[in-house]
């Protein structure tokens, strides 16, 4: 029964929500959001081995598979797509949406309640026990995602859940369930607000931690950024000037002379060594600028 879930549940703070002045609806919106980093970090733990075992497909040549319905699903491929800029992914990170691509701008009525839709769309991009699904549901029971988990569990893939109520449905088919109970939405059942900014939050740690164990930070420096626009090119070669000393001008240089590959250019300047050369120590250090010799 919907009423039964927390994320369901009316707020007993905000019964009178539509006769509040807009200061006192943002007061109260924004006391209920503090809460939401609390919920996560009772979590942690959970969050912590969920990272592991991405950390392990990824280094072995599978992927990530972020799948939702609805917001939830948004929120799993914005995750997804902003790792290519930041970290340089190709297929490593994916995000999959009940409804496909056109379901992330206008609803596919529907799509969620289907059981069979997500094994479909997981055959579609060739999953496999290599990989990991992540599955995300605020409700922690969209039949999408269960179909979903379900068909992982029969390939024998790993399965790791991130829902927003205690003891929802699609944890009880993973190998890691994240659950975070946020307590009822301001506005009742509107799980885009404080569920929708708990799921950024640990979609944020999940992929962020798992790249940096991948050897795609340096210090708190993004040094595998793929700079394709003018702002990523100018924060490339701010990295590469800050890691290595050089000029701004010389880390342009280096950065053009590397194709563009920042870890090459800091590579290539710190052990004074061709573009090719650079690539061979990357390769042996596993992508990690501190091992390089």
């Amino acid at each position: 029964m919907l009423e039964n879930l927390t994320t369901e549940r009316r707020n007993k703070k905000t019964e009178n929500l539509d006769e509040l002045s807009t200061k006192e609806i943002l007061r109260i919106m924004n006391e209920e959001d503090k809460t939401v980093p609390a919920a996560i970090e009772k979590e942690l733990d959970k969050i912590t081995e969920a990272i592991e075992i991405v950390k392990d497909k990824i280094s072995c040549g599978g992927r990530l598979i972020y799948l939702g319905a609805g917001t939830s699903g948004r929120l799993g491929i914005l995750d997804a797509v902003e790792c290519v800029p930041t970290f340089s992914t190709t297929d490593e990170v994916l995000g999959i949406i009940a409804g496909g691509e056109k379901a992330f701008v206008k609803a596919v009525e529907g799509a969620e309640d289907s059981l069979t839709l997500a094994q479909e769309d997981l055959k579609k991009i060739n999953f496999s026990q290599n990989d990991v699904i992540f599955g995300i549901a605020a409700s922690g029971r969209t039949p999408y995602v269960i179909g979903a988990l379900k068909y992982a569990e029969s390939i024998g893939a790993k399965k790791i859940t991130l829902s927003c109520n205690k003891n929802s449905k699609i944890s009880k088919y993973a190998d890691i369930a994240i659950e975070i109970d946020c307590g009822p939405e301001i506005l009742t059942g509107s799980t885009r607000l404080k569920a929708g900014t708990a799921q950024k939050l640990v979609l944020n740690m999940v992929s962020t931690a798992t790249m940096i164990g991948l050897g795609k930070v340096y210090k708190n420096l993004m040094v595998d950024v793929k700079p394709t626009n003018e702002k990523l090119v100018e924060r490339a070669k701010g990295i590469i000037a800050k890691v290595t000393g050089v000029t701004g001008e010389e880390a342009h240089k280096y950065l053009l002379e590397a194709n563009k590959n920042v870890k090459a250019a800091i590579t290539m300047i710190l052990t004074n060594c061709s573009y090719k050369e650079a690539e061979e120590k990357l390769r042996l250090a596993k992508g990690f600028v501190k091992k390089v010799k």
